[in-house]
């Protein structure tokens, strides 16, 4: 067997120039199919540990789907708000233990900013039940003498530059037109947040009361013409919300959790809804569930072809090779030693193919796993392959050596004295 491999070795190398577009092939098609499932695997990781320890989501009446985005990702808008007056009622529910309500709509520089209360730092987990922690700074106080704190995430603070005691300026929306900016009432970083690899990184989270100060001369979306309330004055107005955006709720009993949503349904005050964060992404993956599986097939198809290809590439040098596999025979090779010759030689371009495309994979997430964090809020982190990506290395080298064993058994059919002497 192993003068078999010498010789395989030695045979692939002396055309290694057509193999190794073989090998590339395999490669691309490896790559696609790990590097997607490797990519699904992290999103779908990514979404899960978002959020923990939450067992309601309140919102305006909308979509499920709808609402945990803008809820937990902050991706889109709301379609209403929510009253305050309507969050109280429900946080009086026997069965809440605690609620924690949010407001959104501004940003800076492209990332989101998040009003809330001082609870949401000790409310809020994220994957297996962890809490948010400080890497430098505290939360912000909550109180009008810090009515201008500003808590950033550690996306925010390492694209940005940022660090506690920077002043930073809010932008109304997505602050994409003259005049977005609240430049009258600019912020200061009190505390920046440990990475969590979560949508909390790329937020930037101040007080509800901070939220109102900034749009007391606004109406509509936009400024009013010839006012300006300064930043020390805002602090003598009523800076009590009336409305968020949505809002978490923690139960005392999670056995009660269809109990407490059915109370917000039902609740007369306003059309509201409460959603299971777990079930609304269930749902989510139900809807992306299809591209999932269209991208996947592309790339089972692409690894098709590329196999397709080795067979074809081997089956054409074939009748370039019916001398030498001939004098093979001639000097004592039975024909299992050619079946096992071809096979052998179809086996490595298959493994340095898949050996190829997982290291180009691994060098992919290196190299965009910064960009995926900063631009997605996806962490994304060389690691060892899972149970399925195994699963699919493994099926891509069976294929590929069960397909190089369909021109190793036309071989084992040749004669010897076809070999010797071929009909050219």
């Amino acid at each position: 067997m192993k003068p078999l491999m010498s010789l395989a070795l030695r045979s692939a190398w002396h055309r290694r120039v057509t193999l190794s577009l073989v090998v590339l092939s395999i490669a691309l098609s490896t790559f696609l199919l790990v590097g997607f499932e490797r990519l699904r695997t992290d999103v779908r990781e990514n979404f899960a540990q978002s959020v923990s320890g939450t067992d309601l989501v309140v919102g305006a009446r909308t979509g499920p789907i709808q609402l945990m985005l803008y809820a937990i990702f902050h991706i889109g808008g709301a379609t209403n708000n929510v009253r305050m007056d309507s969050l109280r009622a429900i946080a009086a529910h026997p069965s809440v233990a605690w609620l924690v309500p949010m407001s959104l709509g501004d940003s800076h520089q492209g990332f989101p900013v998040l009003a809330t209360t001082i609870d949401y730092f000790d409310r809020f987990r994220h994957g297996n039940d962890l809490a948010l922690q400080f890497s430098a700074g505290r939360r912000f106080a909550g109180t009008l003498d810090g009515l201008y704190d500003v808590v950033i995430g550690a996306e925010v603070a390492d694209s940005l530059g940022y660090a506690v005691g920077r002043q930073v300026t809010l932008a109304h929306g997505s602050g994409g037109f003259p005049g977005a900016a609240h430049a009258d009432k600019p912020f200061t970083v009190v505390g920046v947040l440990r990475r969590t690899g979560t949508p909390v990184d790329r937020t930037l989270f101040i007080s509800l009361e901070a939220m109102e100060a900034i749009h007391l001369d606004w109406v509509g979306g936009a400024p009013m013409p010839g006012l300006r309330i300064p930043a020390a004055q805002a602090r003598k107005f009523d800076l009590a919300p009336k409305q968020v955006t949505a809002a978490l709720v923690g139960l005392k009993n999670r056995a009660a959790v269809f109990t407490a949503q059915r109370a917000v349904a039902e609740y007369a005050g306003e059309p509201l809804m409460a959603i299971l964060p777990g079930v609304a992404l269930d749902e989510l993956w139900d809807v992306v569930g299809v591209g999932e599986r269209a991208l996947m097939g592309m790339s089972v198809l692409i690894a098709t072809v590329s196999l397709a290809g080795l067979v074809a590439v081997v089956l054409a040098g074939l009748n370039a090779r019916r001398r030498e596999l001939a004098v093979l025979r001639a000097v004592g090779a039975a024909p299992r030693h050619v079946l096992w010759l071809l096979a052998a030689e179809g086996a490595l371009v298959t493994l340095a193919g898949v050996c190829a495309g997982v290291a180009t994979a691994a060098a992919v997430i290196v190299a965009m796993g910064p960009w995926l964090q900063a631009r997605w809020g996806l962490a994304v982190a060389p690691t060892l392959p899972t149970a399925a990506q195994w699963g699919l290395l493994a099926a891509i080298a069976a294929a590929g050596i069960t397909a190089s064993l369909v021109p190793g058994w036309q071989a084992y059919r040749m004669s010897l004295a076809d070999g010797l002497s071929p009909r050219d």
